[in-house]
């Protein structure tokens, strides 16, 4: 079939206004957050499962590259087309977030969510009932879908939770006999064929009677509260790639296409207080850590580090994130990304700058007042490391208490934050990573790139902050260090000087990196910029043994049928 027909036989089942091919409207779904941007021959936005069905059937038989994404909020490039392409396959990306029904089950304890579902959505879905979802901070704040989170094995900032997981899926898999065929796992009983199951799905027909609770398959990381507690371990508390978290959907990296994803819920907490933390003495903040973990009753919330330089960073770079957010919720925010783009490929058509929007969103924030909390600013100036410690229940007065026996010392201080502050605090860590872009975008003269790394130390680490040798650090403009502390996952990310070599500066700072044990990457996953384990290699190979699914992704081969790794 041409490309043309094939583009009007999607358009028969889809509507011709849900098959984009101009360039214009195809760059917020062909280009990565931060990484990746290639070519394809369509993007394609199904409003029912059954019409995602038909488009993979149609992709299928014409042996198409199939890139399936939802929110495409991900900072490694994972859910977008490798610029080098896949050895002439064309390129169809099939987007989800039309396909947005969510469905809550046993009095809301668990959720059935198809791959539009927001993480805000279901936040709001839930709060009635006195009910959460896996993640509540970070990315529900740049609208990132339930199920990307599954695909990616993502989050864990909120220690009690763990890394999003489920064994209870429906999915589309091309098997080992290149036959493309559908697989419920989701514990419901649904019907026999395609059209049955997810016609029901997108009815809504999800009888009770039908639905299966089954000891032996789990909708969440029941086992983390326990698993984070070993601060003894050798081994990092939760990484991107760990085999003990790698099951169908969860950990499939786009290697399956997923119609739908069943998931506990979590009773929210009814009073939360933050502590905010300032000390010159990474060490202090360890003890703290590993007196919190092995101690506490009640384990915290969440518990956020944030170095002087992330502060800074996202101070004045994610400003502009930090009021929109604080103005309009976070609804708004997919809407405002996607006008931006749009933007921006326009100036891109007509010869401009692609980050023409940043330079002019960071030149109108300097007519904006200072938007952080007196407090907060007097931390930043008196201390280098900063630990935002939420508490809830009886957890709260347990760190209370704790903390008024350990500060001040010699090198540190704490607050109790009122609401505004607490906000103020978590809202600020969070914008740090659109600051780190905006800062590529508008110092473009002296910054070569974005050198992100987003790494698990074991838990038995306890010198856990990094000083580089001057070598490395001679050829980096900036460098940005924050993380979720309690489970040593960080994010270091390096604004590399104009002229320097990324990917050999990359080289030198993993190779210090395995030294200690680290793992990378911790969250975000692979995507298009690390390469993949051994053991997640040959999960991807499993899940998708023809590699027609988001080729390449985790550096392996780009080639039907995994041949040729890399040309």
């Amino acid at each position: 079939m041409s490309s043309k027909d094939f583009i009007a036989s999607i358009g028969r089942v889809v509507g011709k206004a849900n098959v984009l091919t101009s360039p214009t409207k195809t760059r917020r779904y062909r280009t990565g957050f931060r990484y990746g941007g290639g070519d394809a021959l369509a993007v394609i936005l199904p409003g029912t499962l059954l019409e995602m069905w038909r488009v993979l059937q149609a992709c299928h038989a014409e042996k198409f590259v199939i890139i399936c994404q939802a929110a495409n909020t991900g900072l490694t490039g994972g859910s977008t087309p490798v610029p080098e392409g896949y050895g002439g396959r064309p390129v169809v990306i099939i987007n989800a977030m039309r396909l947005s029904r969510l469905k809550l089950i046993a009095d809301g304890k668990q959720i059935i969510s198809q791959p539009g579902v927001t993480l805000n959505q279901l936040e709001k879905a839930l709060r009635p009932l006195g009910r959460e979802p896996h993640s509540v901070i970070g990315s529900s704040c740049i609208g990132a879908s339930v199920t990307g989170g599954i695909c990616n094995n993502s989050g864990g900032s909120l220690i009690q939770r763990g890394p999003a997981y489920t064994q209870l899926a429906l999915y589309a898999q091309i098997d080992e006999n290149a036959q493309l065929r559908l697989v419920n796992h989701l514990g419901i009983d649904l019907g026999s064929t395609p059209e049955e199951i997810l016609g029901r799905l997108d009815a809504g027909e999800i009888p009770a009677e039908h639905i299966r609770f089954d000891a032996d398959r789990h909708a969440s990381d029941h086992e983390y509260s326990q698993h984070v507690r070993d601060v003894e371990s050798s081994s990092p508390a939760r990484y991107n790639g760990d085999p003990r978290r790698l099951y169908e959907a969860s950990g499939s990296a786009g290697k399956l296409a997923v119609f739908a994803v069943r998931l506990d819920t979590f009773a929210a907490d009814k009073e939360a207080q933050v502590f905010y933390i300032g000390s010159n003495d990474p060490a202090e903040l360890e003890s703290l850590r590993r007196d919190i973990l092995t101690g506490f009753k009640s384990l915290p919330i969440a518990g956020e580090y944030m170095h002087r330089s992330a502060y800074d960073l996202s101070k004045k770079y994610g400003k502009d994130l930090f009021l929109f957010i604080q103005k309009y919720g976070t609804d708004k925010i997919p809407l405002a990304f996607g006008v931006k783009s749009r933007f921006d490929g326009i100036c891109e058509k007509f010869g401009l700058k692609g980050t023409l929007s940043d330079h002019l969103l960071q030149f109108a924030m300097r007519f904006f007042p200072d938007h952080m909390p007196r407090r907060l600013n007097e931390f930043r100036d008196k201390y280098e490391h900063h630990l935002l410690l939420k508490m809830g229940g009886d957890g709260i007065e347990e760190a209370r208490n704790y903390l008024k026996t350990r500060f001040p010392s010699q090198h540190g201080s704490y607050i109790e934050c009122n609401d505004k502050e607490g906000g103020a605090a978590f809202l600020n860590r969070f914008a740090v990573g659109g600051g780190v872009t905006r800062y590529r975008a508008v110092h473009s003269r002296t910054v070569e790139d974005i050198l992100a790394l987003d790494i698990a130390l074991p838990r038995n680490t306890q010198d856990w902050f990094e000083r580089l040798p001057p070598t490395i650090a001679s050829k980096i403009e900036y460098t940005m260090y924050c993380g979720h502390f309690f489970c040593h996952v960080l994010h270091q990310e390096y604004l590399v000087k104009k002229g320097e070599d990324c990917e050999a500066l990359k080289k030198e700072i993993l190779e210090r990196l395995d030294r200690l044990g680290a793992k990378y990457p911790a969250e975000h996953n692979v995507g298009q910029i690390y390469a993949a384990s051994c053991e997640q290699e040959e999960f991807f190979r499993r899940m998708d043994p023809t590699n027609s699914f988001n080729p390449g992704v985790g550096k392996t081969s780009l080639r039907y049928a995994w041949a040729n790794y890399r040309e």
